[in-house]
């Protein structure tokens, strides 16, 4: 097994890992990315994120993890933010999730980067149960806020 940042030829693999995520999350209509916004979010001169691949032995992908950089006023640092991680149900169990999350995790400390943050969904005992043997910790004090769609372009065109 190794880790590998995905290259351009990766992203119909990269586009199919995202939709088996969807279904996982019980969610397959709302994986909409296009190649060619993958394209432009992960390989244009200014990428606005970042992708991972554990590849095993025999060359197949197993699965990914895809990320992007935040930031904290309160630290005055970036951070690492999760996007997505996945790993092929025949793949779990062998760890390739903590692989790459011990990767991402060398990242942030190479790079002075503060903190390394995701989502789970909280019906997702698996991995809550996995993150939180790794250390990780809920931030149960927060609610997530998310304006999209319809409500997204109504607040857009609110006057101020």
């Amino acid at each position: 097994m190794k880790i590998r940042s995905a290259g351009p030829e990766d992203i119909h693999t990269i586009l199919d890992l995202i939709r088996d995520l969807a279904i996982y999350e019980k969610e397959p209509h709302q994986a909409k990315a296009t190649p060619e916004q993958l394209h432009r979010a992960l390989f244009s001169p200014t990428p606005t994120a970042h992708c991972e691949l554990v590849e095993v032995d025999n060359g197949e992908i197993a699965g990914f993890a895809l990320w992007f950089n935040n930031y904290s006023t309160w630290t005055g640092n970036p951070g690492l933010y999760l996007e997505d991680l996945f790993i092929k149900p025949e793949h779990r169990a062998s760890g390739h999730g903590k692989a790459l999350l011990i990767h991402l995790a060398k990242k942030c400390v190479a790079n002075g980067w503060d903190r390394f943050q995701w989502w789970v969904l909280d019906w997702n005992d698996p991995a809550i149960a996995f993150y939180q043997s790794l250390g990780a910790v809920a931030m149960d004090q927060w609610t997530v806020f998310r304006v999209s769609g319809d409500a997204l372009i109504a607040l857009a065109q609110q006057s101020s």
